[in-house]
Formats: C-alpha cells, sequence, structure tokens
C-alpha cells in the first residue's frame, strides 16, 4: 500500500550526531534537547528502529517527533552498522539528517593537553595519532553528512546557536539562509560558503561617539548604509543573491551561509549583513543574520 502524505508527516525527524572526539558533540547534545529533540548518547545502532517504534508512538497519543542519536567510535562493535541503517532509515520514509562535527587537528590536540585526557583511540600512541585513526575510521559517515560544522573557531554559546539556527521549530522547506558578519581580525568563519569583504567601506569606529556603539545602532547604521559606496555594494550582492542563491537551491543544498567581514565585525559587517538579509528576504528566500563578534571587547 502506497505510504500517504500524511503518514509521512507523521514519521519522526532523526538527527544523527557524529564527528571527532572533542568536537563539541555533548554541547550540540544538549542544544538538541533544549530544542525538544529526545536524545541518547552512544546507542548501539541496531537498535535504533527498536527506540523508534516504542518512543514514537503510545497509547496515550502522538510520541516524540523529533530524535537525536550520537554514533561515534565508541561504537566500535557497530560503528559499521551505521551508513546501512541511516539508508534503511531513509528507505522507510523518516526524515534522517546526519551532522558531523569536525575541528583541525591542532585545536583537538589542545583540548586533550587542557583536559589531560588520552585520546580514546591513541592505542599507548600520541593524540595525533588517535586523531588520524579516528578520521579513517568515520570517513563514511563524514562523506555520508547532510551539514558538516567545523568548530575549530567556536565557542559553546557560538556553537548552540548554529544547531538552534538549524534545527529549530523556524527551519523550513528549501534553502535556508544565513548572512554571517564577522571580523577578520578574528579569523574566518569556517561554516561559510562565501565570504565578502566590506572593509573598504568608511570606518564607523572612527567617527566620535560610534566606536563603543555596533551596527545594529541606528546612527551608526545609517552612517554606513549612507555611504555612496555601501550603495553600489548592495547592488551587487542583490544581482549575486538572484544569480546563485536559485543555484544552491537546484543542487539540492539546504544551507548556505554567507559572510560579511569587516575589521572588527562590529560596525560595517553588522550593517551589511542586516540590510543584505533584508533584501533577500523581500525576494521570498528564507534569510536569518548572525553576528560573530559584535559582543567582543
Amino acid at each position: 500500500m502506497e505510504e500517504t502524505s500524511e503518514a509521512r508527516d507523521m514519521l519522526p525527524k532523526v538527527v544523527v550526531v557524529t564527528g571527532l572526539s572533542g568536537s563539541g558533540k555533548s554541547t550540540v547534545v544538549k542544544a538538541l534537547e533544549d530544542l525538544g529533540f529526545f536524545c541518547i548518547d552512544n546507542l548501539p545502532v541496531p537498535l535504533f528502529p527498536k527506540v523508534l517504534e516504542l518512543t514514537h508512538q503510545n497509547k496515550s497519543g502522538p510520541g516524540i517527533q523529533n530524535f537525536a542519536f550520537v554514533v561515534d567510535t565508541r561504537e566500535r562493535t557497530f560503528l559499521h552498522e551505521a551508513e546501512p541503517m541511516i539508508a534503511q532509515l531513509r528507505a522507510e520514509g523518516m526524515k534522517v539528517e546526519v551532522l558531523f562535527l569536525d575541528t583541525d587537528d591542532e585545536r583537538l590536540i589542545q583540548r586533550y593537553s587542557e583536559t589531560r585526557r588520552p585520546h580514546p583511540l591513541s592505542e599507548g600512541g600520541t593524540v595525533r595519532d588517535g586523531i588520524k585513526r579516528e578520521r579513517e575510521l568515520l570517513m563514511g559517515l563524514r562523506d555520508q553528512a547532510d551539514l558538516v560544522i567545523d568548530t575549530s573557531a567556536h565557542t559553546v554559546h557560538t556553537l548552540k546557536a548554529l544547531v538552534g539556527e538549524h534545527f529549530g521549530e523556524k527551519s523550513v522547506i528549501g534553502l535556508q539562509i544565513t548572512v554571517l558578519s564577522f571580523g577578520f581580525k578574528y579569523g574566518l568563519p569556517p561554516e561559510c560558503d562565501l565570504v565578502f569583504d566590506v572593509r573598504f567601506l568608511p570606518n564607523p569606529y572612527f567617527v566620535e561617539g560610534m566606536r563603543e556603539k555596533t551596527g545594529l545602532q541606528t546612527d551608526v547604521r545609517d552612517y554606513v548604509l549612507g555611504a555612496p559606496e555601501t550603495a553600489t555594494v548592495l547592488q551587487l550582492l542583490r544581482q549575486v543573491g538572484e544569480t546563485l542563491l536559485p543555484l544552491y537551491e537546484r543542487e539540492g543544498k539546504a544551507y548556505l551561509t554567507v559572510g560579511i567581514g569587516c575589521t572588527g565585525g562590529k560596525h560595517r559587517s553588522v550593517a551589511l549583513t542586516e540590510a543584505i538579509a533584508a533584501r533577500w528576504r523581500g525576494r521570498g528566500w528564507n534569510v536569518q543574520t548572525r553576528h560573530r563578534d559584535v559582543e567582543r571587547k
């Protein structure tokens, strides 16, 4: 019997959280729990269908709608079953997203040094040896991931915010766009797909009374957007949106992050981010904003 659209809508949403040890999986799980997900860490892969069956429907009415299962190299016995299990659940009509958390090797080594804990796969060798083995074991899941987040430059708070953007109730079908302001002095945001440098615009930092403010405040915003160069930039970025965004959507991309950078990430990039997001929203795109460095002192 062909499954009805209503029946498919009743199937649970499953997020498989995976990635390297020390990359922030615990933080992501806490963020998903705050969003109402039923989270289980280190559940053996063969038990996924049973848990979904027991907890999704119950006699008192509809059961849990959103699940998150953590799969990593602690499951050495069942890790090889993760990829076919994900394929099986998708074949059954379930909405399954794989979230892979990555971090550069040097940052992972630093984190293990700070906590003084051995890497679970070092096997008497170095932390770097353990990281290499873990990358090899998780290669298949990384290739299968719907979303890869590099947590190297994220704090606990920014990582939680990013999870909220992607998996919160605001999520809709289609391309989801985040326009992200940042400061180049603090490094490029690794999650960006496109980056635009606006450091050539007049800088409110050098205007009396504006240094301690941000691009979210009216006088700073008006100063930035009132510059003749800004009008040209906004026109070009409108054209970029009309040209590139439909192509990304056609290729099936679910998330697109566009970075707008200035020197410190407090004035020009913030004002431009809000203006660009408003223009793209006005053309029917699902756009949200995030300001990475606006609160930095």
